[in-house]
Order: C-alpha cells, then sequence, then structure tokens
C-alpha cells in the first residue's frame, strides 16, 4: 500500500538550511525518511506533475462544462442547476458533443502547462529557500506566481478554444445558440485567427491571471493550515507520512475552498473568453438576443462592476458550486497523483 509523504510541492519541503539538527539515537521504526520533492529532478518534477494535471482535468472535465454553461449562459434557466443542467446536456447533445465538448482543447494545454508550472514551481522554491535562504512561506507563494505566469502563455489558448467549444457545444446546436458554431478545435482555431486575430486566443489573459494567482496563494496557504490540523487529527508528528484520507482530505478542502472564493475572477474570465468580439460577425438569434449577458470590458474592474450592477451577487458567483466540486477533487486527484508518479519515477532512477 502507498505510504504518501507530506512533501506536497507547495508547501513544507525540507530546507537546507535546516537540514543541520544535532543527531539522534532512533530506533528504525521511528525515522520514516520520506522521499523529499528535492530528491527528484526537475524534469521528474514536470513529467509527474503533467501526469497530475492531466488525469485530474479528464476526470473533472464535464464538470467544468456545466460550470461553463451557468457562467456563460446565466439567463438561460435550464442551465441554473447542477443536476438539471448535466441532465439537459447529456439529453440534448449527448455526452461527447455535449459534456465534453471542448475535451480535445483542454488536454492539448493540459499537459504540457502543467508540467512547465511544476518544473518552474520546483525550480524557483529550490532556488529561493536553498539558494538565497528566501522564507519559505513567501517561496511558495513567489514560486507559484512564478509557475502561473510561464505556464499561462500555454493553458490560456487552450482555455479560450475549451471555453468556446463548451459553451456552444455540438455542432449546428438546435438547443442552445451560443454565438458560435465550430465544427471542431481545428475549424475554431482556424475561424478566430481568420476573423479576430491570433489575439483573440489571448482573451482574458489579464483575468485569468487575476484568477489563477490568488487561487494558488490561497490553494497553498490553506493547504498549509490544513495540513497542521490534520497531522494533530492523525496523531502524528510533521515529520511522518499523512494518512492517505488525510491527504485527500487536505488538497480536495484547501482547493474547494480557494476555488469558492476566486468564483467572481472566474465568472469574469469565462465571460471575457467566451464574449463575442467587435470583429466577430457571427449572427445574434432575434428571440435568443435578451438571453446573452452583457459585454464586458477589458478591464476586469470594471467588468466585476457590471456584472455586479446588472446580475448582483449571485451574478459574480454564477457556477459556484461546479466550481467547488471541480476544485476541490481536481487539486486532490492532481496532488494525489503528483506524488504516486513522482515516488515512481524516483524509486525507478527514470530521468
Amino acid at each position: 500500500m502507498w505510504n504518501f509523504t507530506s512533501s506536497i510541492p507547495i508547501v513544507n519541503t525540507s530546507h537546507p538550511l535546516n537540514d543541520k539538527v544535532p543527531e539522534m539515537n532512533l530506533m528504525p521504526h521511528d525515522t520514516p525518511n520520506p522521499i523529499s520533492n528535492s530528491d527528484s529532478s526537475i524534469l521528474q518534477c514536470m513529467l509527474a506533475g503533467g501526469v497530475g494535471g492531466f488525469i485530474g482535468d479528464t476526470s473533472m472535465h464535464s464538470l467544468d462544462t456545466v460550470k461553463t454553461r451557468q457562467q456563460g449562459a446565466p439567463n438561460i434557466l435550464k442551465y441554473k442547476n447542477t443536476i438539471q443542467s448535466y441532465k439537459t446536456i447529456v439529453m440534448e447533445e449527448g455526452i461527447r458533443r455535449g459534456l465534453y465538448s471542448g475535451y480535445s482543447a483542454a488536454m492539448l494545454g493540459s499537459f504540457p502547462s502543467a508540467a512547465i508550472f511544476f518544473g518552474t514551481y520546483e525550480y524557483s522554491k529550490r532556488k529561493l529557500i536553498g539558494d538565497w535562504a528566501v522564507n519559505e512561506t513567501m517561496s511558495h507563494l513567489i514560486s507559484g506566481f512564478l509557475g502561473d505566469l510561464v505556464s499561462s502563455f500555454i493553458y490560456v489558448p487552450s482555455e479560450v478554444l475549451k471555453t468556446r467549444l463548451q459553451l456552444q457545444g455540438k455542432f449546428n446546436n438546435e438547443h442552445f445558440f451560443s454565438g458560435y458554431n465550430y465544427r471542431n478545435l481545428r475549424d475554431a482555431t482556424r475561424t478566430i485567427v481568420s476573423k479576430e486575430g491570433t489575439n483573440a486566443l489571448f482573451y482574458g489573459y489579464k483575468a485569468t491571471l487575476a484568477r489563477d494567482i490568488p487561487f494558488s496563494a490561497l490553494q497553498f496557504a490553506f493547504y498549509e493550515k490544513f495540513r497542521d490540523i490534520a497531522f494533530l487529527l492523525d496523531n502524528k508528528e510533521k515529520h511522518n507520512n499523512l494518512s492517505l484520507p488525510y491527504e485527500i482530505i487536505t488538497g480536495a478542502a484547501a482547493g474547494g475552498l480557494a476555488g469558492i472564493i476566486t468564483t467572481p475572477c472566474d465568472v469574469v474570465k469565462t465571460r471575457l473568453q467566451t464574449q463575442r468580439s467587435p470583429g466577430n460577425s457571427i449572427p445574434v438569434i432575434p428571440q435568443q438576443a435578451n438571453k446573452h449577458p452583457v459585454v464586458l470590458s477589458d478591464s476586469i474592474i470594471k467588468s466585476f462592476k457590471v456584472v455586479y450592477q446588472t446580475e448582483g451577487v449571485l451574478g459574480l458567483f454564477s457556477g459556484v458550486g461546479p466550481r467547488f466540486v471541480w476544485t476541490s477533487i481536481q487539486s486532490s486527484i492532481m496532488l494525489l497523483l503528483y506524488q504516486i508518479t513522482l515516488k515512481k519515477l524516483h524509486d525507478s532512477s527514470i530521468l
């Protein structure tokens, strides 16, 4: 059975300056000697992170589609309730073209962006803590910021394509008009670039960073606190392995809570990436014109104000239920699989 270490990449990694402790005569069973992420190469961390991100995103894609419909089409009653949204999309559009619309776009960016994030995170963390003796908490926050920033050049275009295809659903969708009608990922990419320009692939870039940077910072901070509580509940010292259920629960709780708090940022991001640009001449069906959300500006602050003024607090937190479930489960799966893969790679001396 797996023994998962407490050295999840975001917190409580061994500090080289703290390794110089007095020798103690402990019995062999008192020294669990968990594998630290610092023992693994950057390439191993990148591969493990890519695997964790890919599987985590795959497992939660259908729920992400429901969340996108709720945020991108807030005035459509059949998407108001999460369970009802699931049933409606499956019955009207099917699973592959409905719930899993945009999946290919998501996977196009999932593995490489997760790999780049974890590689950047681990490299920055080791530099800050090991070479420059920066405070560990500050090092985690800075490393998370840099990881998001570097990987954003991959995942933002992927996110734009994914959200538009998710909002559209199947090709020639007679059940819901999103303003888009792409045949597939290739057609979506070609149409966006030819009609709106390459810059359209980076719509909502600032809003995406405004969502992901605070999400990562909050997730890391919550995770540290929740792990402290978990060790107390598990009756274990911090140098021991945390039990598997506590690893899962702490990761899920940290991701879920951070997801709830940053939902308004996610709403603005989704609206900016799915709204039609001035250069996009896709017609609007007259009877559905009043069902489209108001067009937002490039200013994040103004966008927050517009959503609040037109839809209230509920508008800012549209899709909060699916987002909570998505961020909690995806975070838990990704971090857990990261640990499993990293241990496998370390034991097999690959890379």
